[in-house]
């Protein structure tokens, strides 16, 4: 069964095909990288994401804004090239 609201990309109208992507989100000086299912756009790329994952960023923003990286694992450092 098909959750995404599209069939078609939004942005250029074209096909679109369910794939695991990285998302990168950033929360106040904290960074977290994870693998979620999205809808991309064989054409452009745009990707489109569930309700439902939509929620989950919100949570982990949240979550990395307010230092409550407990449960997440640490995979490095990062830094900012001036």
């Amino acid at each position: 069964m098909n959750t995404m609201p599209f069939e078609k990309c939004p942005v250029c109208g074209g096909d679109l095909v369910e794939k695991e992507v990285e998302k990168v989100l950033r929360g106040g000086v904290n960074t977290a990288v994870l693998k979620v299912c999205a809808e991309v756009c064989l054409r452009c790329g745009e990707r489109l994401y569930s309700q439902e994952t939509v929620r989950k960023f919100e949570q982990i923003r949240a979550k990395l804004e307010r230092q409550e990286t407990g449960e997440f694992r640490a995979i490095g450092v990062s830094y900012q090239v001036a």
